[in-house]
């Protein structure tokens, strides 16, 4: 996540040096064909100083805008810190590079002729050229035709916003999957490796399939709590052939022509950060806690039928947990009492007797096995031979167990699990479609219309999507604040609410290019478009900040009047920098755009999608928005400001 934050990053860094020095080079050619040329090293500091604070204010705004990435916790913290990090420490670099070593590189590597301070190159002047008689005319001639340009744009923006699907972070496109079989609880291990064998006869079907590993039950020491009843398949693909959505699709048919199994296909990492949110192995995940199973179960039940009419959500399923046939002692207190026999003291015994406990090891070569004691298979079984089973007393005699308890068969549930002191039941989901927070938010409904719980009975939805609502809430929370922050800084740069406010707003022409740009090609919004907003609500605030801020130089220290030869003189030296600031920074984003499909770039790909959409729009649109608002509603803010500094 560095390597992508620099990556993200390194088309950014370039900009304070772009800006430095054409703004140098440019005024070293106008002092070469002044009748008495100044000196070379005090015209390059000059040039320097010229546009510091005005880059300084710029880099600070990036700067910022990445800080809310930094208020990130959990999973989205620890993958999206390292990229705003990397961002805000390049940018830094950047910007003292600029002050120290770009203008040293600049005396000794710059030195224009008198032949190449005539003119531009024929590109730039064709380019300017252009500029000036299309787009910055129409800006300064029709100004109402550039906004409504860039109104119509932000409606659009506005209206496909609401339509894009919502998720936690995008799909990985990993090579391997997983597939989880569950069969009934109490499944033995025996019958659970046959059903795993004959699975795995299918999935060998598959010709896209070039290697399949399995896992029955648990290990002795695993992470995992599972029941001897599961299996776990890791698959690898050989490249090429059908694509990947037709494969799974193929092998979740395969799935259903096997009885008494539930399958469940997920990629080994979403498989993983689905349980570190939920503590369950799905990506949504609905618990429902109460006092009584069989009614969080018979809840659980209904909410598994209701998620199967809602298109996406069709692969939920319950828990496993089953009545099992079961031994149940009562402990007559009374009774145990008057042997000097505590519940407690009885309960450990027999938890050692049916249960085993581990009293010492032995020694196999490398192989350590537990030494256990217990009763044998044949007592545990007979409820006859358990009640004459024999229990120390306080006065050392022994009582045999059905003079102190009550033995009967019963059944009971396989598992019980709880949580925050109460039993809990979930229904885990695995949606089959994009946009997880609308289908569970239908599921909601349905279920607060269709279901009505008991007293002492609730629901709670967890998985990735809640972990997405909380990221998107402290994003927000964080991003007003930094942007108060900016509006702040940008206040007493300019000395004037006007600019500031103008500045505040044209990061709205970068936001609806990412926006859409994301739903052409995502049509999705992640964790991960939101780190590219934050971003490029910076990078549009950038340009904005250089232009309004060369307009005011103009006018304090040039001694250039308020008009419409000075905003276009000043646009077009702006011109080229914004231009190339622009370019390279989409260029270095090019490789992730394409590689949107390769497995690796799923979190780094939505990002370099929002910046490039809102480059275009900041780029584009900025270049005649800006200098027509400054011209038809900022003389006043202008003429005030520099006249009050000089």
């Amino acid at each position: 996540m560095t390597l992508g934050g620099l990556a993200v990053a390194i088309g950014m860094v370039v900009d304070d040096a772009i800006i430095d020095v054409e703004n140098v080079f440019r005024r070293l050619r106008e002092n070469t064909v002044l009748p008495s040329p100044r000196p070379r090293l005090e015209v390059i500091a000059s040039a320097s100083a010229e546009i510091r604070n005005s880059i300084f204010y710029a880099t600070l705004i990036i700067i910022l805008s990445f800080i809310p990435l930094l208020g990130l916790s959990g999973v989205e913290g620890r993958l999206f810190t390292p990229i705003a990090l990397a961002t805000i420490i390049s940018m830094s670099a950047s910007f003292l590079i600029s002050l120290t070593v770009i203008p040293v590189l600049s005396f000794y590597l710059l030195d224009p002729t008198s032949k190449e301070s005539e003119r531009d190159p024929w590109v730039i002047r064709w380019v300017k050229a252009l500029f000036r008689k299309t787009w910055l005319r129409l800006a300064l001639d029709y100004p109402v035709i550039i906004l409504l340009a860039a109104g119509l744009t932000l409606a659009a923006a506005g209206v496909i916003y609401p339509l894009m699907g919502r998720d936690f972070l995008p799909k990985f496109r990993e090579e391997t999957i997983i597939i989880a079989m569950s069969a009934a609880p109490g499944t033995s291990l025996k019958t659970t490796s046959f059903l795993a064998a004959a699975v795995e006869k299918q999935l060998r079907e598959v010709p896209e399939i070039r290697s399949i590993g399995r896992r029955v039950g648990r290990a002795e020491r695993g992470d995992h709590v599972v029941p001897v009843s599961t299996a776990e398949f890791d698959i690898d693909f050989h490249k090429g052939g059908r694509p990947r959505t037709s494969v799974m699709e193929d092998i979740r048919e395969r799935m259903k022509t096997i009885p008494g199994i539930f399958t469940a296909i997920t990629s080994p990492l979403g498989d993983r950060i689905g349980h570190m949110l939920s503590g369950v192995s799905a990506p949504v995940a609905i618990k429902i806690f109460g006092n009584d199973l069989d009614q969080i179960r018979q809840v659980g039940t209904q909410i598994r039928d209701i998620a199967g009419t809602i298109p996406g959500l069709e692969s939920a399923r319950l828990e496993q947990q089953a009545p099992i046939q079961q031994w149940r002692i009562q402990i007559d207190r009374t009774k145990a009492a008057a042997f000097g026999i505590t519940p407690g003291q009885l309960n450990q015994q027999l938890s050692t007797l049916l249960g085993g406990e581990k009293v010492a090891e032995i020694y196999d070569g490398p192989r350590t096995i537990d030494l256990v004691i217990k009763l044998d298979d044949a007592w545990r079984n007979d409820s006859s031979l358990l009640e004459q089973v024999y229990f120390s007393t306080l006065n050392g005699g022994s009582v045999p167990l059905k003079s102190i308890a009550d033995i009967r068969s019963a059944t009971g549930p396989n598992v019980i699990h709880r949580e925050n002191t109460m039993r809990r039941f979930v229904v885990s989901i695995h949606p089959t479609s994009q946009g997880v927070t609308e289908l569970i938010r239908q599921l909601e409904t349905q279920i607060h219309d269709k279901i009505h719980l008991p007293p002492g009975m609730h629901i709670s939805f967890e998985g990735e999507f809640k972990a997405r609502e909380s990221a998107s809430r402290r994003i927000g929370i964080l991003a007003v604040g930094i942007f108060a922050i900016i509006g702040f800084l940008l206040v007493q740069y300019f000395r004037s609410v006007f600019f500031s406010l103008q500045v505040l707003a044209d990061t709205a022409l970068a936001l609806m290019g990412g926006v859409i740009l994301t739903y052409v090609m995502l049509g999705n919004v992640n964790v991960s478009t939101l780190v590219g907003f934050v971003a490029v609500a910076g990078i549009g605030a950038r340009n904005s900040v250089m232009l309004i801020s060369h307009y005011l130089y103009l006018m304090k220290y040039e001694g250039r009047e308020f008009s419409r030869d000075m905003i276009e003189a000043a646009t077009l030296e702006r011109l080229i920098p914004v231009l190339m600031t622009a370019i390279t920074a989409g260029i270095a984003l090019i490789p992730l755009l394409l590689a949107a499909d390769k497995p690796g770039k799923e979190i780094l790909s939505p990002i370099a999608v929002v910046i490039i959409g809102g480059l275009v729009t900041s780029t584009l649109l900025g270049l005649g928005v800006t200098p027509a608002i400054f011209f038809h509603c900022g003389r006043r803010a202008a003429v005030r400001i520099t006249q009050n500094e000089s």
